[in-house]
């Protein structure tokens, strides 16, 4: 797959609530994420499909989702940029309990038809 039937299939399956999915067919085994913020639980930056996928686990258990939109890709050469908006409740932190809105973008950045690297720009 090029960059963009990547992005487009990410898009797809996220968009169907499917992201370990997206993670088992599309990511590297090699692949690093990166996020503007890091925690004691959840680091900054994370390397290995392992470390993916328990993060995937981590968030979607420590966050009831009321709506997800998730809009792209927007490609340009070997990335694309997905935008997602989210409505939780986080179970957990400073927030626990409220409903709060987040908007984020992420970079995705492709090589031999695998996400290589992730990384996401929001502000909380």
């Amino acid at each position: 797959m090029d960059t963009k039937q990547v992005g487009e299939k990410l898009v797809s399956l996220c968009q169907k609530g499917r992201n370990l999915e997206a993670i088992e067919s599309l990511y590297s085994p090699d692949i690093v994420s990166v996020e503007a913020m890091g925690s004691p639980e959840m680091p900054a930056e994370m390397r290995g499909i392992d470390k993916i996928r328990g993060k995937n686990k981590w968030w979607m258990e420590n966050n009831d989702v009321h709506s997800s939109k998730v809009d792209g890709p927007f490609p340009h050469n070997d990335r694309f940029a997905v935008k997602f908006s989210y409505e939780i409740t986080p179970k957990t932190g400073p927030m626990k309990g409220k409903r709060v809105g987040m908007d984020e973008v992420g970079i995705y950045t492709v090589k031999n038809g695998k996400i290589v690297r992730e990384e996401f720009f929001y502000s909380m």
